[in-house]
């Protein structure tokens, strides 16, 4: 078994036989050699990223997709050219960002970036990431009390770990949802 020894890894994202990883606190993306799990002579240093917290990797566009929890945005960096953009930042005035909605986490279906909220405003949404249009929006039941991490299925639903069931509200679970929020099955987690 291989492993790598870093500082908190809070994301791992792999393309072309390179893993970039994310640690707590740092404004950098380190290389690693997934055969060898040896650390590259490359960093990918982003001015400005206090805090990541997850990362995604788009095989179509060859793209990064950081979250920063402090920044409360996603970054967008090149895997070929090692370029990035702060591609879009919750905090700004935008009609289709809510009060309280604060990126925790990523996932990634084909060009479509699923961005997961927790605090204030328990939601997913959906953006196109050739233009960081806003396709949906996918509020929880108000019985959710922490959403944790969510993804699209090929179906078109989307399944969401989250605290707090019908039956207790500090009991984890996976849901499957709709883009409605049409709650279809869940799972409850035993711990």
């Amino acid at each position: 078994m291989w492993y790598v020894v870093a500082h908190v890894v809070i994301g791992v994202a792999c393309l072309d036989n390179i893993m970039y990883v994310v640690c707590a606190g740092s404004s950098t993306i380190q290389l690693y050699n997934m055969d060898t799990y040896s650390p590259l002579d490359i960093v990918i240093k982003i001015d400005g990223m206090i805090h990541p917290c997850d990362i995604v990797v788009c095989r179509h566009d060859r793209q990064l997709y950081v979250a920063d929890w402090c920044n409360n945005c996603i970054w967008r960096v090149s895997v070929d050219d090692k370029s990035y953009v702060k591609w879009l930042s919750m905090a700004q005035s935008r009609t289709d960002i809510l009060p309280g909605f604060t990126v925790i986490s990523l996932s990634l279906t084909s060009r479509r970036l699923i961005v997961t909220s927790s605090l204030l405003s328990s939601s997913l949404r959906q953006y196109d990431t050739t233009d960081t249009q806003l396709l949906c929006v996918v509020s929880l039941p108000g019985y959710v009390k922490k959403l944790h991490h969510g993804v699209e299925t090929t179906h078109s639903t989307f399944i969401v770990a989250h605290k707090g069931t019908v039956q207790d509200k500090w009991q984890d679970a996976v849901s499957e949802l709709f883009r409605l929020c049409c709650l279809v099955k869940y799972c409850v987690i035993s711990q």
